[in-house]
């Protein structure tokens, strides 16, 4: 199997312990992660081989940062290292009607300050099959979108899948750009584009039709998101799949999961999952990723059986701390089975 290569930044992210709040916090927990990386741990504990891409300052935290992502099985060899410092991120987890909170220390972290030109991406794609990179990384700088254009085109170029997730952060996109111009040129190259009905929106002004999500709680209907999908094909006709993660959030404790896959003829849909106690949903998209890239490798000629994997790897995400999906193709299986019971494995 060709390798994967994904790029993004990866944050020290700091949360106090348990649902406390920031204002009881006097110890905060330490979890090192980003939608790119946790994409590619994902990945390794799957069994593919997997490179990591990024720019990491060449100090104790950085260290740190390189290390986590090899006690995991990722590859590390690409990553470039420059710049004072690593991007935090603040969580403070909510519980039941309390929303969770994320705030941002990311300014002038090393990838922020990132150049075209400071990664050798043909060397980077060197027996590579598939490169994957978020909306997230294009809205931390100009530079950091720059690098990811150029990226996306010698991925193009060199044969690649090009898959993103579009991941719309609305704290991120400050450096005095519309985020539309950007990523509908970056996401001209993927042939596997994946959405929830705001990234679609903010991003492309494209929307399901008849569907306030705030107002939906538990009853989030895929057939809604079919309207998306064409939509999203007709503006970018060199994508191949359309995928939309469906989250009816009955609570912050209790959310229904599922998916939905569109071919261009065929619309997909997963089973639905009732998460009644989450753990941490952050990283929830990017094991949805990591598990459809897995599939989509794995079961090339049966989308059904790749987005049923996705929506079950991504399920049992939520009930793991911290930002990385720690479970293994055989775990996943067993959900997709239909064995929801968590009985002790003795």
């Amino acid at each position: 199997m060709k390798k994967v290569v994904t790029f993004g930044e990866i944050m020290l992210r700091l949360s106090p312990p348990g649902f406390l709040r920031f204002s009881q916090a006097s110890s905060f927990d330490v979890v090192y992660g980003g939608g790119e990386s946790n994409v590619a741990v994902s990945l390794a504990n799957y069994g593919v081989p997997v490179d990591f891409v990024t720019r990491l300052p060449n100090n104790d935290i950085g260290d740190c940062a390189l290390m986590e992502m090899r006690k995991r099985g990722v590859g590390t060899d690409q990553i470039v290292f420059g710049g004072d410092r690593l991007g935090i991120y603040f969580l403070e987890t909510g519980a039941v009607s309390r929303g969770s909170k994320v705030v941002y220390d990311r300014a002038h972290s090393a990838i922020a300050e990132i150049k075209a030109g400071m990664i050798d991406w043909e060397k980077v794609f060197e027996g590579a099959g598939w490169f994957h990179w978020t909306g997230i990384t294009p809205a931390i700088s100009q530079g950091a979108a720059d690098a990811c254009l150029e990226a996306v085109k010698a991925a193009k170029d060199l044969g690649l899948t090009v898959s993103t997730d579009l991941n719309y952060r609305a704290k991120l996109w400050k450096y005095g750009v519309e985020p539309e111009g950007i990523m509908t040129q970056l996401t001209s190259y993927c042939d596997i584009i994946l959405g929830n009905e705001e990234d679609a929106e903010k991003h492309f002004h494209i929307k399901p039709e008849g569907l306030d999500i705030t107002t939906q709680g538990a009853h989030v209907k895929a057939e809604a998101f079919l309207s998306v999908c064409q939509q999203m094909m007709k503006k970018f006709p060199n994508a191949k799949k359309v995928i939309t993660t469906l989250r009816g959030s009955i609570s912050a404790s209790h959310n229904t999961w599922a998916g939905v896959l569109y071919d261009g003829s065929t619309m997909y849909k997963s089973a639905e999952y009732q998460i009644t106690d989450i753990v941490d949903r952050v990283g929830g998209g990017d094991s949805f990723m990591g598990g459809l890239i897995y599939g989509l490798l794995q079961y090339p000629d049966d989308d059904q059986n790749a987005l049923d994997f996705a929506v079950a790897a991504s399920c049992l995400k939520h009930t793991i701390k911290g930002d990385a999906n720690l479970v293994t193709v055989d775990e996943v299986k067993k959900l997709m089975g239909g064995d929801a019971s968590g009985r002790v494995a003795r």
